[in-house]
C-alpha cells in the first residue's frame, strides 16, 4: 500500500473512532455478541472460511468484510427468532446465515457477482451436512443480496429470510465501514487512483444514501439507516479534511 493510500486510510479510521458507533451494537450487544460467540465456536464456520481464505485475492472488499457481514446476519437472526422458536432451531437458523456471509461475495470480481457467488456457494456448500432445503436458502439469499436489483421472488420462509438477514447486514457495511475498509480496500486491490476515487466521492454517497430505503427485515428497517446516516457523517468529514490537490492530511479531525 502507497503512503497516499495509507494516510487517508489512518485519517477514514481517526475521523470514524471520534463518531459514536452504530446503534444496533449498543441496543442489541447481547445479540450481536451471541453471534460472534457462535461464529468463532462452529467448526462448520471454520471450515467456510477456510476455502474462502484460500480465495482472498479475488473477494474484492477483503476477508474483513465478509466475517462482519457473517456475524451481522446471525446477529439479525437471533434479534428476529429468539422469541419465537426453539434455541436449537434457532441456532441452526445463525449457521445458516454466518454461511451465507462467509460465502456471498466469494466470486465479488465478476460481472453479476451475486449470482455468480451463489453458483459457486451451491458447489462448496455440498461438502457439508446440510439439508437439500438449507443449502437452497443460502444459494438464494447469497443471489438476492445485491443492491438496486429486483430480487429474486423466494417461496420458502427459510430462505426468504436468509435473504432478507444477509441482504441487510452486507448493506450495514455501506455504513462506516464503506469509508474505514472497503473503499481503501478496492482501491488498493484494484490499483486505482486515489485522487480518482476522491473525485467521485460526493457522487458515491448519494448513492449511499439511496440504500436507506431499502432494508427488508424489521431490524434492518429499525437500524440500518443509522449506520447510512454515520457512514455519510465520515465521508463528509473526510472530504474536509482531505486536500487531494495538496496531498495533505490534516493533522486534526473536526
Amino acid at each position: 500500500m502507497n503512503r497516499e493510500l495509507q494516510e487517508a486510510r489512518k485519517l477514514a479510521r481517526r475521523i470514524a473512532r471520534s463518531t459514536d458507533s452504530p446503534i444496533l451494537y449498543r441496543e442489541k450487544r447481547k445479540e450481536v455478541e451471541g453471534s460472534r460467540r457462535l461464529f468463532r465456536s462452529s467448526s462448520v464456520v471454520r471450515e467456510c472460511l477456510g476455502l474462502v481464505r484460500e480465495r482472498e485475492d479475488g473477494i474484492g472488499h477483503g476477508f474483513v468484510h465478509v466475517r462482519k457481514v457473517a456475524i451481522d446476519a446471525g446477529a439479525i437472526a437471533l434479534i428476529e427468532n429468539s422469541f419465537i422458536r426453539p434455541r436449537p432451531e434457532v441456532r441452526r437458523i445463525v449457521l445458516l446465515a454466518h454461511l451465507a456471509g462467509i460465502l456471498h461475495d466469494i466470486r465479488r470480481l465478476e460481472r453479476d457477482h451475486a449470482r455468480a457467488s451463489a453458483g459457486e456457494a451451491g458447489k462448496l456448500l455440498a461438502r457439508f451436512d446440510l439439508s437439500e432445503r438449507e443449502i437452497a436458502a443460502i444459494v438464494g439469499a447469497i443471489g438476492n443480496h445485491e443492491a438496486f436489483r429486483s430480487a429474486d421472488h423466494l417461496e420458502d420462509p427459510l430462505s426468504l429470510f436468509l435473504s432478507d438477514a444477509l441482504y441487510d447486514a452486507d448493506k450495514f457495511r455501506w455504513g462506516p465501514d464503506n469509508f474505514t475498509e472497503m473503499i481503501w480496500d478496492m482501491v488498493e486491490y484494484r490499483k486505482a487512483p486515489l485522487d480518482a476515487v476522491l473525485e467521485r466521492f460526493p457522487k458515491g454517497m448519494e448513492g449511499i444514501k439511496r440504500i436507506r430505503e431499502t432494508f427488508r427485515t424489521q431490524t434492518g428497517k429499525i437500524y440500518g439507516p443509522d449506520f447510512i446516516d454515520r457512514g455519510i457523517e465520515i465521508g463528509m468529514k473526510f472530504l474536509r479534511c482531505y486536500d487531494p490537490l495538496k496531498n495533505l492530511i490534516t493533522p486534526t479531525v473536526p
